[in-house]
C-alpha cells in the first residue's frame, strides 16, 4: 500500500463514520429527552402529517366531549324544574277532584280550592320565566320552534327540531280536502214506534249508553233521553233531533280514527237489521301541502311528513272557512304559517356539522292545554275555574292534559339526554382514548427501543473517535522512513 500524507483516506472514513455516529447520537439524546419520535418535520414527513391531523381530531373530541357533559347539565337543570311544575299540576288536579264534589262543597270551599289552584298556576308561571342555564332562560318558549299562522281558520299547532325557519315570507298551506266528523242520520221516528218500547244504541270508545222508551215517550222526549244517556256515559257524541222526525248523531272529534257504532232494537231506525250493530266511520281527515311539500292529514291537524327538507314535523290546523271554497284537484290557499327556529344547538362532535337540536317548550299555564274542547270554554289551563259543578270537571280534563303534555315533554328530554347525549358521551370517550393511542403509536418514541440504539451509537461513536486517532497517526510512519534514509 502507498503512503501519502496530502489525503489520509483512513482519517477520512473515519471521520465520515464518526459524524454519522455522533449524528444518531444527537438524534437519540434529542428523542429520549423529548420523549417524541418526530421532532421536526424532517424526521417524518408524513407521519407528521398525519399525527398533527390526529392531535387536531382528539383535541376536537376532547372538547365535544365538554360540551355534551354541559348539555346534560343543561338538559338536567330544565327536567329538574319540569319536574316541580308536574308535582304542583298533581296538585291542581287534587284541588279540581275536589271541588267537582258538588254535594259536600259549599262556595267557601270551592273559593279556597280555587285560590289553591291559582297560587299553584302562578308559582308554574314563575317556574316557567325564572328557569335558566346561565343567562339562558329554558322554559319561557324562548327556546323552542315558534309559530304563528295567518288565514281564516287557519292555526299553528307546533313544530320540531327539523322543521327550518320560515323567514318573512311563511309557508303557504293548501287543502285538498276538509275534515269532517263521523255523522248518522236515523230513520224517521213517529210517537207509535217510540211508544212501542223502542231500545235505542250508541258505543263509541269502549263507552256505550242505550236507552229504552216508553209509552209516555214522544220522539224529541225520546231522542233528548237518549242524547242524556250518552252524555252521562262521557261518550263523544252529540245527539240531536231533526225537524223531520229524524235524529242526527254527530263524533265531536275529526278524522277517520274517530267512529262510533249504533243499534237498535227494530229495523231501519238505527241500523239496518234489528239488533244488529251498525259501523258509523264516514268522517274523513283533511289532505293538503305545506310549503308545497306532502303532509299528513289527522282529523283538523295538518302535518309536514318526516323526511321533508323544510316542513318535518310542522303541524296546523285549519277548522274551515265557509266562504272559501276548496279544489279537490289543485288545493286552495287558506294562509300562511311563519315559523321561527329557536331550538338549542349543541355540537356534540369533532367535526363540522356534528350538531343536534331539542325544543324545550313553553309551560306556562297560558300556553298548556290549549285547543282542548270543553263546555266551560277555557282556552288554556290558565282559564279554568272550579266554581261551578261543569268548571270542575273540564278542569280535570284540562290539567289532565297538560300533565300529560308535560310528561311527553319530560320523556322527550329524558330520551335526548340517555339517548343522544350520553351515549354520544361514551362514544366520544372511547374515540378519544383510541385516537391518542394511535397518534402515540406514531409520534411517541419507544424508549425501551431508544435507549438500545442510544448505548449502540455511544460504543459506535467511541469507536470512530479511536480509530479516526489511529487514522491520523499512520502518516507518522513516512518520518520513518525519512529518519532511516
Amino acid at each position: 500500500m502507498g503512503l501519502r500524507i496530502n489525503t489520509n483516506i483512513d482519517a477520512l472514513k473515519s471521520h465520515r463514520f464518526l459524524t454519522n455516529n455522533d449524528t444518531k447520537l444527537s438524534k437519540s439524546l434529542e428523542q429520549l429527552s423529548s420523549g417524541l419520535k418526530i421532532n421536526s418535520a424532517a424526521d417524518g414527513p408524513a407521519s407528521l402529517v398525519i399525527s398533527e391531523n390526529m392531535r387536531a381530531q382528539i383535541s376536537g373530541l376532547d372538547q365535544a366531549i365538554s360540551n355534551n357533559e354541559s348539555a346534560v347539565s343543561l338538559v338536567q337543570t330544565a327536567e329538574g324544574a319540569l319536574t316541580e311544575v308536574s308535582r304542583l299540576l298533581i296538585d291542581v288536579r287534587q284541588r279540581a277532584v275536589h271541588a267537582a264534589n258538588e254535594g259536600i262543597n259549599d262556595n267557601a270551599m270551592l273559593d279556597a280550592d280555587q285560590s289553591e289552584i291559582e297560587q299553584a298556576l302562578a308559582a308554574v308561571d314563575r317556574i316557567a320565566q325564572t328557569t335558566q342555564f346561565g343567562q339562558k332562560k329554558l322554559l319561557d318558549g324562548s327556546k323552542s320552534a315558534r309559530g304563528n299562522a295567518t288565514g281564516t281558520g287557519l292555526e299553528f299547532v307546533s313544530a320540531n327540531t327539523a322543521t327550518q325557519d320560515s323567514g318573512d315570507d311563511g309557508f303557504e298551506v293548501k287543502v285538498s280536502q276538509l275534515a269532517s266528523q263521523a255523522t248518522f242520520t236515523s230513520g224517521i221516528l213517529n210517537n207509535d214506534l217510540i211508544q212501542s218500547g223502542e231500545t235505542l244504541t250508541v258505543r263509541e270508545g269502549g263507552k256505550v249508553a242505550t236507552y229504552t222508551t216508553n209509552k209516555t215517550d214522544t220522539v224529541q222526549g225520546a231522542i233528548g233521553a237518549f242524547a242524556a244517556a250518552a252524555k252521562r256515559s262521557g261518550l263523544d257524541v252529540k245527539i240531536e233531533a231533526n225537524d223531520d222526525g229524524s235524529m242526527s248523531i254527530t263524533h265531536l272529534n275529526y278524522g277517520s280514527e274517530n267512529n262510533f257504532q249504533v243499534q237498535s232494537s227494530s229495523a231501519g231506525v238505527l241500523s239496518q237489521a234489528a239488533n244488529q250493530e251498525l259501523n258509523v266511520d264516514n268522517g274523513l281527515d283533511i289532505k293538503g301541502t305545506i310549503n308545497g311539500e306532502s303532509a299528513e292529514g289527522r282529523g283538523q291537524i295538518l302535518m309536514g311528513r318526516r323526511g321533508n327538507s323544510i316542513t318535518d314535523g310542522l303541524s296546523v290546523r285549519y277548522v274551515g272557512n265557509p266562504e272559501l271554497p276548496v279544489d279537490a284537484n289543485e288545493g286552495t290557499v287558506v294562509g300562511k304559517v311563519n315559523v321561527k327556529q329557536n331550538a338549542l344547538k349543541f355540537q356534540v362532535g369533532a367535526n363540522r356539522g356534528q350538531l343536534v337540536s331539542v325544543n324545550l317548550l313553553d309551560t306556562s299555564s297560558t300556553q298548556m292545554a290549549r285547543g282542548v274542547r270543553n263546555e266551560s270554554g277555557f282556552n288554556a289551563l290558565a282559564d279554568i275555574d272550579v266554581r261551578s259543578s261543569q268548571g270542575a270537571q273540564d278542569a280535570i280534563l284540562l290539567v289532565d292534559k297538560s300533565i300529560e303534555e308535560l310528561a311527553s315533554n319530560r320523556g322527550a328530554l329524558g330520551a335526548f339526554q340517555r339517548n343522544t347525549l350520553e351515549s354520544n358521551l361514551s362514544s366520544l370517550r372511547v374515540a378519544s382514548e383510541n385516537l391518542a393511542a394511535a397518534e402515540s403509536s406514531i409520534r411517541d418514541v419507544d424508549m425501551a427501543e431508544e435507549l438500545t440504539a442510544f448505548t449502540k451509537n455511544q460504543i459506535l461513536t467511541q469507536s470512530a473517535t479511536a480509530q479516526l486517532a489511529q487514522a491520523n497517526a499512520i502518516p507518522q510512519n513516512v518520518l520513518r522512513l525519512i529518519e532511516r534514509s
